[in-house]
């Protein structure tokens, strides 16, 4: 309802999509998915900008008044919450799995209901940094980190696969997937190796051994974001590696593709300073503890 107003308000989804700090194609699927939840349609697109509908005009009224509202709500909340919570700050890597972290905050919610989450998108490395300095209670990292200072324990593995523009995958792709030594007449969009060290190392020797050159470093703090790998591989010229069930939506050129034999594997570890006598950090850990395999599918694209 949010993203609607605002594009309502900036007349337009380039402008609204700015405000909103969301790509363009990401905003459009929003308010797709808005017109088939009502089964309206709410705007009139044309290469000037959008304009709502007189369905469009109705739901722009009513989301103004339930989005005040809840605005309300949580504003009360959070002054309650402020007065009396704990916070528990974490850090994040990209394209973790969807419900890893959700199913854990919801009984840490129900066990420590004082406690307030602060979460924060960083690297492997700047989660590192952050631990040793105080100002993260738990990162979950894409490497073990050395040290007695932090303890760690495995939350999930993951089995990357592929994707690459659909034609190239049909030229390549066998019934149990496709084959890593196959792309190797393709570039790897890659990430920078500060961010994680260990990760990229395991990662680029795996490559390496399949007949692919990682190519020349990725230049410090470009992260690999979802809209960069799509972008990249849609000409058919490169692949780069993704999780099953990638929560992107992708476009029809794009297509992802289970590795035969999965032979790359991506952990990630729930990293906490070992002097931490917490409960509530505690209580989360052991929620996030839970059997650390994500197989992908046979042939799921």
């Amino acid at each position: 309802m949010r993203a609607f107003v605002t594009v309502v308000e900036e007349g337009g989804l380039s402008a609204a999509a700015r405000r909103l700090h969301i790509s363009q194609p990401a905003l459009s699927q929003t308010m797709n998915a808005l017109e088939r939840e009502f089964g309206q349609q709410l705007l009139i697109r044309s290469s000037t900008g959008a304009q709502a509908t007189d369905a469009g005009l109705t739901l722009l009224a009513e989301s103004r008044a339930v989005l005040a509202r809840y605005d309300q709500a949580l504003a009360v909340m959070t002054a309650r919450t402020e007065q009396s919570a704990t916070t528990l700050r974490i850090g994040i890597p990209l394209e973790l799995p969807a419900d890893l972290l959700s199913k854990a905050l919801l009984e840490l919610s129900t066990a420590h209901p004082d406690t307030r989450v602060q979460a924060r998108h960083l690297s492997t490395a700047a989660q590192v940094t952050e631990l040793h300095q105080g100002n993260l209670e738990l990162g979950l990292l894409r490497e073990r980190p050395q040290g007695q200072e932090l303890d760690a324990v495995l939350v999930v593995e993951e089995r990357l696969g592929v994707l690459l523009a659909a034609e190239r995958a049909a030229e390549l792709a066998g019934p149990d997937g496709i084959r890593l030594d196959a792309l190797n007449s393709l570039a790897w969009v890659g990430f920078p190796r500060s961010g994680s060290p260990a990760w990229y190392d395991e990662l680029t020797a795996i490559l390496r051994s399949h007949g692919i050159d990682p190519g020349p470093p990725v230049p410090d703090g470009q992260p690999l974001i979802a809209e960069v790998k799509l972008a990249s591989v849609s000409v058919g010229r490169a692949f780069t590696l993704a999780p099953p069930g990638w929560s992107q939506p992708l476009p029809d050129s794009v297509t992802w593709f289970p590795l035969v034999g999965h032979p790359i594997v991506r952990r990630t570890w729930a990293v906490w300073n070992a002097d931490s006598h917490r409960r509530d950090l505690a209580h989360l850990v052991a929620a996030l503890d839970q059997p650390a395999t994500n197989a992908a599918p046979d042939a799921t694209h």
